[in-house]
């Protein structure tokens, strides 16, 4: 098929996937890839072939860079101790533990060892899709984990395929493979947000920025390409980077463009991938002869279920290596919050027990980078009788891919519901602690602010009024919530009374307060409007005309105030200096750790659009 109808093609699944999925009430990523399987029975749809280079060169650089610029980079620092096991050794455990199951069934070591780096590694784009149900902090480890494994996953490959080709491999070879691969792809991605940066930092325009956005992840993936450095650890590392730095060298508008732009792009092209593994499945199935389908799919049942089991035994295995961090965290002096006179969050999350390891197993959803591996294998590679290592190798992660997208992904949801995981409100408290943080910033520089921008006391005043206003709503709707958790814990405890068999801890969904009214945004709105004057011709009065008219006029007006120009100027200027003074302010609070870059990029949007309202979008600002 030409490229273009390849292109509608997808389009069109995309589009069908995305309005049924939740009639069907099915996670769009899983409908994705039935309605690629279905196609796959179309003699010629199955010819759509899906290079390796167009995953790894095309797809997977700005869907990593994406879900870096959208990961928790104190939840990273936090949680070293459970990541880094879990990216490396786990990975590596994983591949040499399917490897083996494999050459039970016939396979050659150095085939199964190919399979095993083909399979082993979660995939982030998969999680972040089907795994949005989870505890937040959970989330965010598995999503960091699944970030930086997939270096590890090519580095064994790399190895695997030196070997199943007869290259001489030894220590040092290794050794120096492991190196350069790291060490060479986060010095790639530290270089290439290095000169983001100090491009960035010189221009203000909109579209200059996000174009320069755009080209990081192709840069930082070609500069460890030509050192032969893993892309994936330079995408992964320049994101971070990025990331923490964002605040500096955007601005409130290309931050809004890229907020629109950025999820669109990668939702098409992960919603395309989708559909290309249901193809590719379809493919692999075909060109093989039926009578060595039935082995490969045992191989293919052996080696989800071997890493399944591998998964749950290294995490229960990682708990005794992260114990001591969490006690000399819960021993420290507290967080902001406590200061504050927030309510106290923990300083470090319980030990995960059995119910919590189950699902985090579970969670673990192999993906793109898989398939780009398996189908990077050379047909050269040699199989068991008739059958070629690449042909395996390809049917065995298809299937696998298929057995974590369509039976972990509907099953997550009734684990969890089983596991019956404590609430996890952190996010929800530390927005509540930042936006009353900043707002008691904000009231307390009033006075400051107005002298320096030379605003008369009638506007500042009302700027008072309106800040108050919102601390006020803010304070509330802590109060709310608080008060809204601790009836349903009393609740609990009382159904627990009355039935012994109740779970111990029952979710609790946390939403709005019963009518409340919504936020006013910051600067939004104006005070309430002065009465008509009588005689005045109102809007619903007026009948239309094709000319302009005047709707409202009187003649009660004192000519000697300050004209309502003057003041509309004096409160804007006052108010882009206290959206000015909050952000300062929370930029502090998210470098002094105090609240979650999540957090901080949630409240910074709502800050960027209060801007807009007040300057106008200016595409060159």
């Amino acid at each position: 098929m030409q490229g273009l109808e390849v292109t509608v093609l997808l389009g069109l699944a995309i589009l069908v996937g995305t309005a049924l999925a939740p009639k069907l009430r099915i996670a769009t990523p899983l409908l994705l890839v039935i309605l690629g399987l279905l196609l796959g029975f179309v003699p010629q749809l199955r010819e759509i072939q899906l290079p390796p280079e167009t995953v790894l060169l095309l797809f997977l650089p700005v869907m990593l860079f994406w879900e870096s610029l959208s990961t928790s980079l104190r939840a990273i620092r936090r949680s070293l101790r459970y990541i880094i096991p879990m990216s490396t050794l786990l990975v590596v455990a994983s591949a040499l533990a399917v490897a083996w199951v494999a050459t039970l069934f016939g396979m050659p070591w150095t085939t199964g060892l190919l399979l095993g780096a083909a399979v082993a590694p979660p995939d982030a784009t998969a999680v972040a899709a089907l795994g949005r149900l989870l505890p937040q902090r959970m989330f965010m480890k598995l999503k960091a984990e699944s970030l930086s494994n997939d270096g590890t996953a090519l580095v064994v490959y790399a190895i695997a395929l030196s070997l199943a080709l007869g290259e001489n491999v030894t220590g040092w070879t290794v050794t120096m493979t492991v190196l350069v691969s790291y060490l060479g792809g986060a010095a790639a991605g530290i270089l290439t947000a290095a000169l983001a940066y100090a491009g960035l930092r010189r221009t203000r325009s909109a579209i200059v920025i996000n174009t320069t956005l755009a080209l990081v992840p192709f840069v930082a993936f070609l500069l460890a390409e030509m050192i032969h450095a893993s892309g994936v650890l330079a995408v992964v590392t320049a994101g971070l980077i990025i990331a923490w730095s964002l605040s500096r060298i955007t601005t409130a508008t290309s931050r809004r463009q890229a907020v629109a732009a950025w999820p669109f792009g990668v939702y098409l092209l992960n919603g395309a991938l989708f559909v290309l593994i249901g193809l590719e499945v379809q493919f692999v199935v075909h060109d093989i002869e039926p009578r060595m389908i039935g082995r490969l799919l045992l191989i293919t049942v052996a080696a989800w279920l071997t890493l399944l089991a591998v998964r749950y035994v290294f995490q229960a295995i990682n708990v005794l290596f992260t114990r001591p961090r969490r006690s000399r965290r819960r021993a420290g002096s507290g967080d902001a919050s406590t200061a504050s006179g927030a309510a106290p969050a923990p300083a470090a999350p319980p030990r995960p027990g059995h119910r919590a390891r189950i699902v985090s197993t579970f969670a673990g959803f192999r993906g793109a980078v898989s398939l780009a591996i398996a189908l990077s294998v050379p047909a050269t590679v040699a199989g068991s009788g008739e059958l070629s290592g690449r042909d395996a190798v390809v049917f065995v992660t298809g299937g696998v891919i298929l057995l974590s997208l369509l039976v972990q992904g509907p099953l997550l949801p009734l684990i969890l519901r089983w596991a019956a995981l404590a609430p996890d409100d952190a996010a929800e408290e530390e927005a509540e602690l930042a936006q009353r943080t900043i707002t008691g910033a904000a009231a307390a520089a009033i006075d400051e602010l107005a002298t320096a921008n030379d605003i008369s006391p009638e506007v500042r005043d009302r700027a008072r009024r309106e800040t108050y206003e919102q601390l006020e709503y803010a304070n509330a709707r802590a109060y709310a919530r608080q008060s809204r958790l601790d009836d349903a814990r009393i609740a609990e405890l009382e159904s627990m009374l009355t039935d012994p068999s109740a779970p111990g801890t029952a979710a609790v969904e946390v939403g709005e307060a019963p009518g409340a009214d919504p936020m006013p945004p910051s600067g939004a709105e104006e005070a309430a409007a002065p009465p008509i004057a009588e005689g005045t011709v109102t809007a619903a009065s007026a009948r239309p005309a094709p000319t302009l008219q005047m709707l409202a006029t009187s003649d009660g007006i004192d000519l000697t105030q300050r004209s309502p120009l003057v003041r509309h100027d004096e409160l804007t200027r006052l108010r882009l200096a206290l959206i000015g003074r909050k952000r300062d302010v929370l930029h502090r609070l998210r470098r002094d750790g105090t609240i979650d870059d999540l957090v901080a990029l949630r409240i910074q949007g709502k800050l960027d659009l209060d801007e807009l309202r007040l300057r106008g979008i200016d595409p060159d600002s």
